[in-house]
């Protein structure tokens, strides 16, 4: 079973998938900013997963279970990660006054 060539592609493409998330993770861990990531968007891609593991659960071992431990992995600690470091990054980034949002910056308030 693990010598045919399907098994093969998919150990290969988990490998990849895996491989190509790490470095998410790793500068998500590092700065602790995960402002760019939409709460709702993390929510459901956690749901997805738990639903869609109802399915992968139930094939026979294989690559599959691998890759789709990982994406839950993956995916839960981005959760946590941002609703954990989303209070320690309030102070850092505070929200601008409200009567600026929405309005257009004036040269002299922009960066240099």
């Amino acid at each position: 079973m693990w010598s045919s060539m399907p098994t093969l592609a998919g150990l290969a493409a988990t490998l990849v998938f895996a491989l190509a998330t790490l470095p998410m993770l790793g500068k998500a861990v590092r700065s602790r900013d995960l402002t760019s990531y939409s709460t709702g968007n993390l929510v459901l891609a956690n749901v997805g997963n738990a639903v869609y593991s109802i399915y992968v659960f139930h094939l026979p071992l294989g690559p599959i279970w691998f890759l789709h431990g990982y994406y839950l992995l993956s995916s839960g600690l981005m959760l946590f990660w941002s609703r954990r470091f989303a209070r320690r990054n309030a102070s850092i980034y505070p929200q601008p006054p409200a009567e600026w949002v929405g309005r257009p910056m004036r040269s002299a308030e922009r960066a240099p």
